[in-house]
Order: C-alpha cells, then sequence, then structure tokens
C-alpha cells in the first residue's frame, strides 16, 4: 500500500477508525471522512503527515463528491474507496418506526454507499484502476426484529456491490465485507435496546475493530482476487486463517 490513496467514510470511530490506523502503518495515505469534524482531525493528528481530515456527510451527493475532490487535490488520485459509514437507528418494529428517521437511515447506509461509488469512478476510471469495498453485514441476508430499516439498506448495498462488479469489474476491484459483530459503539446501541437476539450478546461476544480493518487491508492484496465481485465473511474459518487472525 506504499503511498495509495485511501479514503475511509465513517473514520471517526470503529471499523473505519481502525482501518485509518492499519492502512497509514501499510505505507498508505488516507483521507478520513466523516460528519465528525473534532474526532477525524484528532485521529488525522495521531496518524500524522499520512492522514487528511475531510468533513463529509455521505447522505448529501455534494458534500461527498467535494470530499473526494478535495483528495484528489491534495494528492492526485485515489486508489481505494471504503464505504463504512453507517447507522442503526432507528431500532423499532415496522408498526412504530418513524417514517423520517427510518428514511434517514436508509439516506446513509444505502444512498450513501451510492454517493462513494458514484463520487469515486470517474477518478479511478481516469487512472484505469481502483478498488471499492462496502462494509456488508449478515443483516443484508437475514431480517431481524427491530432492524428492518438497517437490514434493508444492508441488502440494498450488497446489491450495489454486485451491480457495480457487473458493470466495472473487468478493470475495478470490487468487494463487500460482512464483519460478523463488531465491538463499537454501534453494539452499545443494539445492546440497551433490547430487541432480538443480537441485544442479548455480551460486549465480549464481538470481535475487535482490529479485525475486520485488517482484513480489508487483506481485501487489497492478490491473495483476495478470487474473491473479486464478492461478499466475504469474517464468519468463515477460512477467511480468519488466510487475513492471519486468531
Amino acid at each position: 500500500m506504499r503511498d495509495q490513496v485511501v479514503a475511509i467514510t465513517g473514520a471517526s470511530r470503529g471499523i473505519g477508525a481502525a482501518a485509518a490506523r492499519i492502512f497509514a502503518e501499510a505505507g498508505a495515505r488516507v483521507a478520513l471522512l466523516a460528519r465528525s469534524k473534532a474526532d477525524i482531525a484528532a485521529l488525522a493528528a495521531e496518524i500524522g503527515d499520512a492522514a487528511l481530515a475531510v468533513p463529509c456527510d455521505v447522505a448529501d451527493w455534494e458534500s461527498v463528491q467535494a470530499a473526494i475532490g478535495a483528495v484528489v487535490v491534495e494528492w492526485g488520485r485515489l486508489d481505494v474507496l471504503i464505504n463504512n459509514a453507517g447507522v442503526i437507528e432507528p431500532i423499532a418494529r415496522l408498526s412504530e418506526a418513524s417514517p423520517a428517521a427510518w428514511a434517514h437511515l436508509i439516506d446513509i447506509n444505502l444512498t450513501g454507499v451510492f454517493h462513494g461509488m458514484r463520487a469515486a469512478l470517474p477518478v479511478m476510471q481516469r487512472q484505469g484502476s481502483g478498488t471499492i469495498l462496502t462494509i456488508s453485514s449478515g443483516a443484508a441476508h437475514r431480517p431481524l426484529e427491530g432492524w428492518s430499516a438497517y437490514c434493508a439498506s444492508k441488502a440494498g448495498a450488497a446489491m450495489l456491490t454486485r451491480a457495480l462488479h457487473e458493470e466495472e469489474g473487468q478493470w475495478l476491484r470490487v468487494m463487500g465485507l460482512s464483519p460478523g459483530t463488531v465491538a463499537t459503539e454501534m453494539q452499545v446501541q443494539i445492546k440497551a435496546s433490547g430487541i432480538n437476539p443480537v441485544s442479548q450478546l455480551s460486549f465480549s461476544d464481538h470481535i475487535p475493530a482490529e479485525w475486520p480493518a485488517r482484513t480489508l487491508l487483506w481485501m487489497c492484496g492478490d491473495a483476495a482476487e478470487a474473491w473479486r465481485g464478492q461478499e466475504i465473511s469474517l464468519r468463515d474459518e477460512a477467511i480468519r486463517r488466510a487475513v492471519g487472525l486468531a
């Protein structure tokens, strides 16, 4: 990854922040995209000259377009986009969910992924190469009580990934990553909801954010070539062994 340029959405915490550190350690230059200006500024200061904090709201097309433009102005290219930004709220049964909150989640988790892809594609097309990785979920394939918005958004993002591979996979590396349950702030919200079996898990049941971060790095290398256009699951022991996870 030496001198490769990597843009990460939702980079202020969780998987996004862990990925920023892992990619920077591997020699990449990392653009930290998130709404939390103070958090990404602090992370950029921690990482050093290889990091760039770019305030960005993935639900806003113009914001995403401007953020990717700022990355290209700063470093001249974009080699990897990681669509990581996502939210879990509203956790509510369909009969009780706020329509506005439900739509806002879709704007972030699904439309935000489209915005990232759409902004990155022209840059990568000019280069003739690139990698776009999207964080998926087991919820993309399994309905869960109270998670209608989250499940629908992740299913849509998984299909977006497949559609992008269908259209551009001959030159573009496209993959999804389903990490399983990860020890992030999202799990605190899930635990507090008390809805569905995931909320009954203890925090120690979840994998550390470093695991999906290291898997994302592995997905950018030749060892992951066989998975182009597919969704990789960290529940797969063979994948964990290939990545070198405990």
